[in-house]
Order: C-alpha cells, then sequence, then structure tokens
C-alpha cells in the first residue's frame, strides 16, 4: 500500500513530531478511509437547511417542512452526478405516486381497499427503469398523498413535491461545495484485489512444490475468493470514474484516477489470467490422474516462475511495477519456457498443451504488468 501510504502522508505532512501534526495525520486518514462520514456530515448540513427552508416557506409549504430534508438526504448520498440524477428520479417518482393516489381517490374513499390499489399500482409503477433506485419513492407518495393529504390533496401534493425538490436543490448545493471523490478507498479496494491475486499464485506454487503432489481437493481449498473481491474493486473504480464527472476537485487528482482506472483494468486481466491457471493446474496436475500435465520436471520451475509472478503482483501500486520484479517474472518464464520444451523434446507420448498454456499465461501477465513499469517513481 507505498501509493495510498504516500499520497496520506504528503497531505497531512507525516513525520511532524508535533500533536497537533500527528492529530492532524490521524484525523485526516480516518476521514478519507470512511467517506461515509463525509456523506454523513453532508447529509446533516444539508437537511438541517433544507428544514430551515422549510419553516421560512410560505403557507401551505410551512405546514409541511419536514419534507424538505428527505429531499437533502436523497441529493447528498451520492457523487455529484448520481445526486442529481438521483433527485430528478425521486421528484418523478414522487409526482407518479401523487398521481396514483389522485385517481384512487376519486374513485374510493379512503380504507383498506384504496390504499392496496394505490400501493399496488404504486409498486408496480415503481419498477420503471427511467425511475431508477428511486423508484419505491413511488409508494410512499402515494400513500402519503392518499393518507395525509386527504382533507386538502391539492395543497397536500403541491407542498409535498414542492419541499422534496427546494431539499433537494440544497442537497445538491451541498454536494456541489464539497463534492465527493472517494479515491483513496478505491485504491485500497484495489490492493486488496492486488493481494488476493498474489496469494493465489503463491498457493499455486506452494502446491506445485509440496513433497506430495495435493488432490483436486486439496487444490480447491487453496482457492482464494477472487471473485468477490475482483466484483468489489470493479464497483469502486466506476464510483471514482463517476465521482470525477461535474467535480470541480477532479482536476487536480486527474492522474491519479487516470492512474486507478488503469490499474483496475490490469487487475481485470490478471485476475482472469489467475482464473485460468488456477483451474489448469488444479484439473491436470493432481494425484489422482494417471497421467499430469508437468511432472516432477517441470513442477519446480513452474513453481519458480508462479511465485516471481507472485511478486511482481504483489509489488503492483498505483505508481506502477516494480521494474526488477518484471525482470525476475521474465527470467523465471523463459526458464519454464525451456524446461517445456527440453522435456518435450525428450517425450514423445506427451504434448504438454497445459505446460504451453500456463508459459502464455505468465507471459501475458507480464506484458501486462510491464505497460505499469515504475521508472523514477513514475509511472510509464
Amino acid at each position: 500500500m507505498a501509493g495510498v501510504e504516500g499520497r496520506l502522508a504528503r497531505v497531512t505532512g507525516k513525520g511532524r513530531r508535533s500533536w497537533a501534526g500527528r492529530l492532524t495525520e490521524r484525523a485526516y486518514r480516518q476521514w478519507v478511509l470512511h467517506p461515509s462520514w463525509a456523506m454523513a456530515a453532508k447529509g446533516a448540513t444539508a437537511a438541517a437547511l433544507a428544514w430551515f427552508l422549510g419553516l421560512l416557506a410560505p403557507a401551505p409549504f410551512s405546514e409541511y417542512p419536514y419534507y424538505a430534508p428527505m429531499g437533502a438526504v436523497v441529493a447528498t448520498t451520492g457523487t455529484l452526478s448520481r445526486s442529481a440524477r438521483e433527485s430528478v428520479q425521486a421528484i418523478g417518482a414522487i409526482l407518479i405516486g401523487a398521481a396514483i393516489a389522485r385517481g384512487v381517490d376519486l374513485v374510493l374513499d379512503p380504507g383498506a381497499p384504496a390504499i392496496a390499489i394505490a400501493v399496488g399500482v404504486a409498486l408496480l409503477a415503481s419498477g420503471w427503469r427511467r425511475l431508477g433506485s428511486m423508484g419505491s419513492w413511488a409508494v410512499t407518495s402515494a400513500l402519503f398523498v392518499l393518507i395525509l393529504g386527504a382533507g386538502d390533496p391539492a395543497s397536500y401534493v403541491g407542498a409535498y413535491a414542492g419541499l422534496v425538490v427546494a431539499g433537494a436543490l440544497v442537497g445538491v448545493a451541498v454536494n456541489f461545495a464539497f463534492p465527493p471523490l472517494p479515491l483513496t478507498p478505491s485504491e485500497l479496494v484495489l490492493d486488496r484485489l492486488r493481494d488476493v491475486l498474489a496469494e493465489q499464485l503463491e498457493a499455486l506454487a506452494d502446491g506445485l512444490g509440496a513433497d506430495e503432489l495435493p488432490s483436486q481437493d486439496e487444490w480447491a481449498q487453496r482457492r482464494r475468493e477472487v471473485e468477490p473481491t475482483l466484483a468489489q474493486a470493479q464497483e469502486a473504480v466506476s464510483r471514482s470514474k463517476e465521482a470525477v464527472r461535474a467535480n470541480r476537485r477532479a482536476r487536480r487528482y486527474r492522474d491519479w484516477t487516470t492512474s486507478q482506472v488503469r490499474r483496475g483494468g490490469l487487475l481485470h486481466t490478471l485476475a482472469a489470467v489467475v482464473d485460468d491457471t488456477t483451474r489448469l493446474v488444479a484439473e491436470w496436475e493432481n494425484r489422482e490422474l494417471d497421467e499430469v500435465a508437468l511432472g516432477p520436471p517441470l513442477r519446480p520451475p513452474a513453481a519458480r516462475a508462479l511465485t516471481a509472478l507472485a511478486a511482481a503482483v504483489r509489488s503492483l501500486d498505483s505508481d506502477g511495477t516494480d521494474p526488477e520484479a518484471l525482470t525476475a517474472l521474465a527470467e523465471a518464464t523463459d526458464a519454464f519456457h525451456d524446461a517445456v520444451r527440453e522435456t518435450r523434446g525428450r517425450s514423445s507420448n506427451q504434448d504438454y498443451f497445459v505446460a504451453g498454456a500456463i508459459v502464455l499465461a505468465l507471459r501475458r501477465s507480464r506484458r501486462a504488468l510491464a505497460s505499469e513499469v515504475t521508472t523514477l517513481g513514475e509511472p510509464r
């Protein structure tokens, strides 16, 4: 996590000996590592401002000031572009729910049948793709209008929708003033994916180097949970890309954002290579087979090459890949390739296709890692 730690140190001035400096460093570290804290602070601020706005609004709006904070919260729970989009979706869902409730109210008196019909229709409407995750507001709106606005539905609908819109505008303004840019948490998720991939490669190398070749079940026990971590990393990078849109802080961190997107794509490629290699080794190199893919002559050089790949993957951070680790990987891959050719030349009844596939996987990984090689501390 050298990249993340280095960035935190540069911002906080790590190394200062005063208690104030250390306290600032710890506070900033916790703040950037937990973006939910910033979201909570912005949501609370926007809700309070929206509440005062509702109180100051003319009647009938001032009779329902608590609806304004609802709109403010919607607009501060995501990135700047997402908050604007979700605010529009929430307003649309509210209007749809209000229209459903008014339609039901025209034909039925308030009661269980009216509620059942309004909720059922609103639930169907909430699944409309254009409303996205804000579709549930249609149900809430339908219930509020049908039950709470029965006395004066026209005024209630206007106040309800108007205050939510006003609150959403307050929330968008707060989000614009303090736009989220969760690059550090995303970087940590990418670090976690990198480490999981390295651990999987080390587990493969350890199995190939064991005194007794693992069985298929034992190989399964050596498998790491790559898919959940990969999904988290993809989601984190997607959030970072979205957070850059219309974000006034994006220019300052443009290089970091670009590097993070590249690194996420590289780790996705490596995850596919590691998954294929793990499957090949577990399926074709276990002690339950009469004829294995590598055998005693090729297992040691294969283990060394996988260990070298693990070291190169582990060296990857936000600044690139360690050139020395790449050199060691190239040498180990070439040595394994030479061993495959030599062993194939001595054997006339085995094709060693799996060994060749592992060589290709190693070379593919090295080419991918070389695209992010570190040169004097900067990505090439």
